[in-house]
């Protein structure tokens, strides 16, 4: 495979990623079902993954799965009611 070819196939997987995130705003995904979904070995879905995270795309769950950065839920702070 060339370089070139390589990035082609780079940027297809990246494009087919962001396109199923648009797709269904729900999805949340772990790296494991990533990698089954897209398939893909551990080291592609890591760098792709952290390239979707780097670019503001996603966001990864303090429990290690991927969504939207859009459409993450912030949770408000409790309130301490005023004594």
């Amino acid at each position: 495979m060339t370089p070139e070819s390589a990035r082609r196939e780079y940027i297809d997987v990246l494009q087919r990623v962001q396109g199923e995130f648009l797709e269904m705003p729900g999805l949340r995904l772990s790296e494991p079902q990533a990698r089954r979904l897209w398939g893909l070995d551990a080291e592609q879905c890591r760098a792709l993954l952290g390239a979707l995270v780097d670019a503001k795309f996603l966001l990864r769950t303090r429990d290690g799965a991927f969504v939207r950065a859009d459409h993450a839920l912030v949770r408000p702070r409790a309130r301490i009611p005023a004594a």
